[in-house]
C-alpha cells in the first residue's frame, strides 16, 4: 500500500524536488491550537454552567474565550517563533563572522562534524574541501552540526495563523449545543468535546506511525484529562 509521503525516484523528480528545499510544517501550531481551544472553551462552559448561570452568559463567555485567548495564542505563537527565527539569523551571522576571521578553525569544526557522521580518510578530506568551497553549505552545515539548528526557516505570521484557525474550530465545538439551544446542552458539550479530541488524535495519525485509534486514544486521554480538571473546578462554583 502507498504512504502518504511516497514519491517518484525519477533522477528528474528527484532533481526538482529536493532543489525546492524541505517545507516547515505547522502540525504542532493546529495541534496545539486545536486541543487548547476546545480544553479552555469547555473551562468556561463548565465553570459558567456549574455556576447555574443561562445559556446566553455560557455563550458570550465563550465566544468571548474563543477569539481572545484564540487571538493571545496566535500572538504568543508569533512572537515564539519570531524570537526562534531571530535566534536563527544571529547564529547564522555568527557563523559567516566566524569562517571570515577563523577560517582554519571553522574547517577544523567541520571536519569534526563530518567524521562523526561517518565520513573518514579520502572522502572526509574531499567533503570538507567540497563543503567549505561553497559558503552557504558551509554556513548550513556548521548551523546543522554545531547548534542543531534546521535549514528551513520558520514562518511566524503562518504559525500564527495556524494556531488560531485551530483553536477558533475546537473553540467553538463546546459551545455548540447552548448556540442550537439543544436539551441537555452540558453533556451534549461535553460528549461533543471528548468525541472532538478524539477526532483530533485520529487525524494526526496521518503523520505518525500509531495506528488511527491510538493515537485517537492518546489524544483523547489527554484532552479528557484536562477537560475532567476544568469541569471538577466548575462544580466547585455550585458549593
Amino acid at each position: 500500500m502507498a504512504q502518504p509521503t511516497d514519491h517518484s525516484h525519477a533522477p528528474e523528480d528527484i532533481t526538482n524536488r529536493l532543489r525546492e528545499g524541505p517545507a516547515r510544517s505547522h502540525l504542532r501550531d493546529m495541534i496545539y491550537g486545536a486541543i487548547d481551544g476546545g480544553v479552555t472553551t469547555f473551562a468556561i462552559v463548565a465553570g459558567v454552567a456549574g455556576a447555574g448561570l443561562s445559556p446566553f452568559v455560557i455563550v458570550a463567555l465563550g465566544l468571548a474565550n474563543v477569539f481572545a485567548d484564540g487571538f493571545s495564542m496566535a500572538a504568543g505563537n508569533y512572537s515564539g517563533t519570531k524570537a526562534e527565527l531571530d535566534d536563527m539569523r544571529r547564529l547564522r551571522a555568527v557563523e559567516i563572522d566566524h569562517i571570515d576571521r577563523f577560517p582554519e578553525g571553522e574547517r577544523r569544526e567541520l571536519r569534526e562534524i563530518l567524521s562523526q557522521r561517518g565520513l573518514h580518510g579520502e572522502t572526509l578530506d574531499a567533503a570538507v574541501d567540497q563543503i567549505a568551497a561553497s559558503r552557504e553549505a558551509w554556513v548550513t552545515t556548521m548551523l546543522e552540526g554545531e547548534y542543531g539548528v534546521s535549514p528551513t526557516e520558520p514562518h511566524p505570521m503562518r504559525a500564527a495563523f495556524a494556531t488560531f484557525g485551530a483553536f477558533l474550530v475546537s473553540g467553538f465545538i463546546p459551545l455548540l449545543p447552548f448556540l442550537l439551544g439543544i436539551p441537555k446542552a452540558f453533556t451534549i458539550s461535553a460528549l461533543l468535546t471528548l468525541a472532538w479530541f478524539f477526532v483530533i488524535g485520529a487525524a494526526k495519525s496521518h503523520w505518525s506511525l500509531s495506528p488511527w485509534w491510538r493515537s485517537g486514544a492518546e489524544t483523547f486521554a489527554i484532552g479528557g484529562a484536562a477537560a475532567g480538571i476544568a469541569y471538577v473546578v466548575g462544580t466547585l462554583f455550585t458549593l
